[in-house]
């Protein structure tokens, strides 16, 4: 578990703080990978798995057709395998891919929490997902009228370099104290309400 329960409990407890200074709903929302990445995976292995044929043409050894069949499954399968180690996956899998699938996930989570369902569109989500060390943060339409989305960005920065170090929980504690300090001052609570849950939700 990324964070455990005491954890949780203290941001749950750190979002209610801050949404008493705002009219906008904060919601936090933690996924440990965007995807499996699973046909990156086996694309490698079974393009290297081709090289079977060319690379035994250089070795002492004879095979037949059908043991040199074999031997290709074997590295195919092998290779397949060997690349669901998470780190070795990560370096095959392009970084851009990586953001382009977490990005997607991140505007999922904001539909499937409603938070474009707020009252005066209100909705501000803190997206993390972990194993692409990605983070991004969503505002309605109603906070990005008052907040540029590049406004955002160095609460983003100083979370990603948490999120490198292992420090999930410390990251989401000072995102959301610097959402809730930047809201405040743009869009301050005119009245007290409380839409949406205030725990992490982890996908």
């Amino acid at each position: 578990m990324l964070l455990d329960n005491t954890a949780q409990d203290a941001l749950a407890r750190a979002i209610s703080e801050q949404e008493i200074r705002t009219d906008a709903e904060l919601v936090t929302v933690l996924a440990r990978q965007a995807d499996d990445y699973r046909y990156v995976t086996v694309m490698w292995a079974a393009l290297l798995s081709l090289l079977v044929p060319a690379v035994l043409l250089f070795l002492p050894v004879w095979l037949t057709p059908f043991e040199a069949l074999l031997l290709q499954w074997g590295v195919l399968l092998g290779l397949a395998v060997l690349f669901r180690v998470k780190p070795i996956q990560f370096r095959l899998v392009p970084r851009r891919l990586q953001q382009a699938r977490a990005a997607g996930l991140a505007r999922q989570a904001f539909l499937q929490q409603g938070l474009h369902r707020t009252k005066g569109a209100t909705g501000v989500l803190i997206f993390v997902s972990e194993a692409e060390h990605y983070v991004e943060i969503l505002a309605d339409q109603g906070i990005a009228q008052h907040v540029p989305d590049s406004e955002w960005q160095s609460m983003v920065d100083a979370f990603i370099a948490d999120l490198k170090r292992g420090d999930v929980a410390k990251g989401f504690q000072e995102c959301v104290a610097a959402c809730g300090d930047k809201l405040a001052a743009h869009v301050p609570a005119t009245e007290q309400k409380n839409e949406l849950p205030n725990h992490l939700v982890i996908l």
